[in-house]
This record gives C-alpha cells, sequence and structure tokens, in this order.
C-alpha cells in the first residue's frame, strides 16, 4: 500500500507544469502596455520663436520738417492794405479775386454775386484793414426762407468757427433771421452770448420783426463813428445798437467779412468807407 501512494506521488510531481494551470488562466488576453512619452533630449529642435518686433526709429520734428515740401504761408491780415478810400466791389467777373480771403472753400462769384452755401461758419474776409470808424454797406439775400443772413465787422480777417457752435468769433456779427428765421441779431465775439440784442421774428410785429422773404434783396449798413457803438440797419431800418466799453478796434480787430452757416447766400454791391 505504502508503495502504490509512493508510486501516485512521483506520478503527480512528474507532470508538466502546464497540465496544473488553469483553463481560465491560459485563455487571458495580454494587454499592450502603455507608451510612455519619450523624456524630452536637451538637443531636440524645436521650431524658432516668432522673430522680435525692432522698434521704428525715432524721426526728429527737424527730419520730418525738411522731408516735406514746405507749404506756402498765408498772408497775415497785418499784411492787408489799410483802409483809406471808399473800396468798392460790384462782382462783375467770375472768380474770387485777390481781394478776399476764404477760410471756406464753398465762397465763389455767382452771375455777378458773391455766393455762399454750407459755410459752417467759416467767412470770406476782405483783405482791407478797417480803421475804428467805419461804414460797411451791401446788398444781401437768402435762398431760403429760413433767412440767416450773416456777416462779420471788426473780426481779425482770418478766422471761422473751429467748433459746431460760433462762440470763438472775432467780431461783430450781424444775422437776420437767424436760427431759421426766429432771431435779429447783432452779438459781440459770441451769437449765443448772453450780452446780444436780439429782437423775436414775428410778422406784423413792427418792421423791425419782419421775417426773412426769401430771394428778396436786402440792403445792409454798419457803422461805428464814435470809436464805441455799432449801429445796424437794413433798409434803412435800424434793427440794433451796440454801446462797448471794450470796442473791438485795432490788431486782431480790422476787418469786415460775410458768413453762413447752410443755406444758399448771396452778396452785392459792397462799398467800404473809412470814416
Amino acid at each position: 500500500m505504502r508503495v502504490l501512494m509512493l508510486s501516485v506521488l512521483v506520478l503527480v510531481a512528474c507532470v508538466p507544469d502546464d497540465r496544473r494551470i488553469p483553463a481560465k488562466s491560459k485563455q487571458a488576453k495580454v494587454r499592450p502596455a502603455k507608451a510612455r512619452p519619450a523624456p524630452s533630449e536637451p538637443n531636440a529642435q524645436r521650431p524658432p520663436p516668432p522673430p522680435k518686433k525692432r522698434p521704428a526709429p525715432v524721426t526728429s520734428v527737424a527730419s520730418v520738417a525738411s522731408a516735406q515740401p514746405s507749404a506756402r504761408p498765408k498772408p497775415l491780415p497785418a499784411q492787408d492794405p489799410v483802409l483809406k478810400e471808399p473800396f468798392e466791389d460790384r462782382f462783375e467777373r467770375r472768380t474770387l479775386g485777390a481781394d478776399w480771403r476764404a477760410v471756406s472753400g464753398v465762397w465763389r462769384i455767382d452771375n455777378g454775386r458773391l455766393c455762399g452755401q454750407g459755410a459752417r461758419n467759416r467767412p470770406v474776409w476782405l483783405r482791407r484793414r478797417l480803421p475804428t470808424n467805419a461804414r460797411i454797406e451791401f446788398e444781401a439775400s437768402s435762398a431760403s426762407s429760413d433767412g440767416d443772413i450773416k456777416a462779420e465787422f471788426w473780426g481779425d480777417g482770418r478766422s471761422g468757427a473751429t467748433g459746431t457752435s460760433y462762440t470763438d468769433a472775432t467780431s461783430y456779427l450781424t444775422i437776420l433771421g437767424g436760427w431759421k428765421n426766429t432771431f435779429h441779431v447783432l452779438a459781440r465775439l459770441n451769437e449765443h452770448g448772453r450780452d446780444r440784442r436780439e429782437v423775436r421774428v414775428k410778422s406784423g410785429a413792427g418792421v423791425r420783426a419782419q421775417p426773412v422773404v426769401a430771394n428778396r434783396t436786402y440792403l445792409f449798413k454798419v457803422e461805428r463813428t464814435d470809436g464805441r457803438t455799432i449801429r445796424w440797419f437794413v433798409d434803412d431800418i435800424e434793427i440794433h445798437s451796440l454801446s462797448d466799453s471794450a470796442p473791438l478796434a485795432g490788431e486782431g480787430h480790422q476787418h469786415f467779412g460775410f458768413n453762413d452757416w447752410s443755406v444758399r447766400l448771396c452778396f452785392d454791391n459792397v462799398r467800404v468807407s473809412p470814416l
């Protein structure tokens, strides 16, 4: 009996190992190992960095000015001749001529009249220096029922509005039928100023308060005879007078001009007389 059991044990020990592995373990699938990222190499090639922007070279103002063609300087009003005798202009020509300085390009001669539309308070100035006392006469008309006939007196001869509102004038201003034919105004430096003279336009309220009629010709006269008082007449009717304690006169206040906002205006038969 002992001999039989020892024989069985010997036979079991001699059986190959694969026979002792369970069948389920033999059929197990081997999963491939996950690929690990290769360690970075210090000499590995990388895309070159974008080129750095170099600062623009600094150019001096003097070098820029020398590189650009020099603009012809505008003649200064001080170079305009002094008005010693009456000046007249009937505009019987095709071009504006050398007697006028336009701040806006809308001013031109049209059928024997000086006309402008849409100047946006950038006037056309007479190239004559007025004395302190003078009389300015001319004919004027508006092509619109909005009126808005505007002129400047004793200004600097080269400036116009720098913004929408004309609060930086250099002159006295007359506006017939301003603000869509609602006011006749005589102003000093600022057409919106509280010190302006005004009359509200109203039909039937008197001659000096009548609205502007489109395409009708009006005779303007503005004068100063005592060095301080501006008087404004239309068709020989005095619209306003202004006695100025600090009168506009001398340097920076020696020129007369026509002005306009948006409507079409025309002027004719100008006569400027020293007094």
